[in-house]
C-alpha cells in the first residue's frame, strides 16, 4: 500500500492528530520558489492558476463579497440631501459677504462627503474566490487598494478555525501548505461562522 497518500477520502484533521495517515504533501508553492527566481507572490499566482486551469469542475466555486448598502442611486441622493440641508442656512446670509465667507466651507464639507463615501465603496469592491476540489483547494483575494493574493493546497490537510480576538469577533482562518490565511475579514461574525460551515462542509462532502 502506498503511505504516501491518504487512504481514506478528503476530509478535515487537525494537523497534529497522530491519526493522520501518510506524510504531509510538500507545498507546490514552496517548490516552485525553490527552483526559481521568482518572487513568492508570483509563485502563489503561478500556482493558483495552474490549479484552476483544470477541466473537470470544482465541488464549490464560490464568491465572498461584503454587502453594499448604497447604490449609485443612493449615493446621490446622500449628496443631494446633504447639498441642500448645508445651503438652507446660507439663506439667512443672502446677499451679504458672510455668504461668501460661508461657501467655500460649505462646498469642502460636501466634497469631503462625496470622497470618503466614494472611498469607502471602492474598499467594499475587495471579494474573496474559493474553488474546491477532491484534491486542490484554491483562493484567490482581490484587494482594490494593492496587489491580489493567492493560496492552494490539499483539502485533506486544511483546518478551518474561528477565534475571538481583542477586535474582531469569530475571526475566521484557514491553515493549509504551511500557511494560515484569512477569510471574510470583511464580513460580519455570522457571515463569517457560515463561510466556515459552509467551506467545511464541501469538503466533508468530497
Amino acid at each position: 500500500m502506498d503511505t504516501s497518500k491518504p487512504t481514506t477520502r478528503a476530509h478535515i484533521r487537525n494537523p497534529s492528530d497522530t491519526r493522520h495517515v501518510g506524510q504531509r504533501p510538500p507545498s507546490l508553492i514552496g517548490t516552485m520558489t525553490s527552483n526559481s527566481n521568482i518572487s513568492k507572490a508570483d509563485a502563489e499566482a503561478s500556482a493558483f492558476f495552474n490549479v484552476i486551469k483544470r477541466d473537470d469542475p470544482p465541488a464549490l466555486d464560490h464568491y465572498v463579497k461584503p454587502i453594499k448598502s448604497l447604490s449609485n442611486k443612493g449615493f446621490v441622493n446622500v449628496i443631494t440631501i446633504a447639498a441642500i440641508a448645508l445651503t438652507i442656512p446660507l439663506m439667512a446670509v443672502l446677499g451679504t459677504i458672510a455668504l461668501w465667507m460661508l461657501l467655500p466651507h460649505l462646498l469642502l464639507a460636501i466634497g469631503l462627503l462625496w470622497y470618503f463615501i466614494r472611498r469607502n465603496d471602492k474598499d467594499r469592491d475587495v471579494y474573496e474566490h474559493i474553488l474546491i476540489w477532491k484534491d486542490a483547494i484554491a483562493v484567490h483575494r482581490h484587494n482594490p487598494r494593492g496587489p491580489d493574493q493567492y493560496w492552494t493546497g490539499n483539502p485533506y490537510w486544511v483546518k478551518l478555525k474561528t477565534r475571538d480576538t481583542r477586535t474582531v469577533e469569530s475571526y475566521l482562518t484557514m491553515t493549509g501548505a504551511e500557511r494560515e490565511i484569512e477569510l471574510g475579514a470583511f464580513l460580519s461574525p455570522a457571515e463569517r461562522v457560515e463561510l466556515k460551515h459552509m467551506i467545511e462542509g464541501a469538503i466533508k462532502g468530497l
